[in-house]
Parts: C-alpha cells; sequence; structure tokens
C-alpha cells in the first residue's frame, strides 16, 4: 500500500499551502478545530447532553472552517493583515496649532527645483 504524500510547499518564494489555504490562515483554521473541541470538552463537562455537545460543536466549527477558508479567498496571503492595518489608519491628520511647523529647521524642509 501507498502511503498518500502532501505537498505543503511548492516552491522558491511562494506562500504555504495547504489544500487551498495561504499563509496565516493554517493557523487560522488550527486555532478553529482546537477552540471547537475545547467548547465541546466544556458543554459536555457541564453535563449538556451529548445530542445536542456534537451537533452544536459540529455546527459551529463548519461554520468557522467556511469563514476561513473564505477569508483565505477573498483577502489573500496578506490581505487579511492589509485590511487590519488599514483599518488603524486615520482618515486624517488634524493640527491646531502652527507651532510645529514654525520650529522645522531648513535642513528638514524639501525644496522643489
Amino acid at each position: 500500500m501507498a502511503a498518500k504524500v502532501y505537498h505543503i510547499n511548492r516552491g522558491i518564494n511562494r506562500p504555504i499551502e495547504f489544500r487551498g489555504l495561504k499563509g496565516q490562515y493554517i493557523g487560522y483554521l488550527a486555532a478553529c478545530g482546537v477552540g471547537t473541541m475545547c467548547g465541546f470538552g466544556v458543554l459536555y463537562a457541564c453535563g449538556i447532553s451529548l445530542y445536542i455537545c456534537t451537533p452544536s460543536a459540529l455546527g459551529l466549527g463548519g461554520w468557522a472552517a467556511a469563514k476561513v477558508f473564505r477569508m483565505s479567498k477573498r483577502y489573500g496571503q496578506y490581505g487579511l493583515m492589509k485590511r487590519g492595518a488599514k483599518r488603524r489608519m486615520p482618515a486624517a491628520l488634524l493640527s491646531r496649532s502652527r507651532k510645529m511647523f514654525i520650529q522645522l529647521h531648513s535642513d528638514y524642509v524639501r525644496t522643489t527645483g
């Protein structure tokens, strides 16, 4: 019987890819899986019926996996980090005083010409 071989990296300077997930999304999917298992364990330890714990854990895990795959397809390898950085970028810079500009030395002011 031949063993299955899964190719994880396909070349130099290419992102890590596993079954369509690229880059950080592999870690996100793993975290969702661990979180789902921990949630199932907590629910089961609290005495909730197995008939309620199992479908809720499977449903939540499936929803989380679908969300991660959708984000991977939509944003790509670095897109989600770029989206987060864009959200933290201010829309405008406000200066209520000229003091900062008056104190600039002429060495720092760029002249055109």
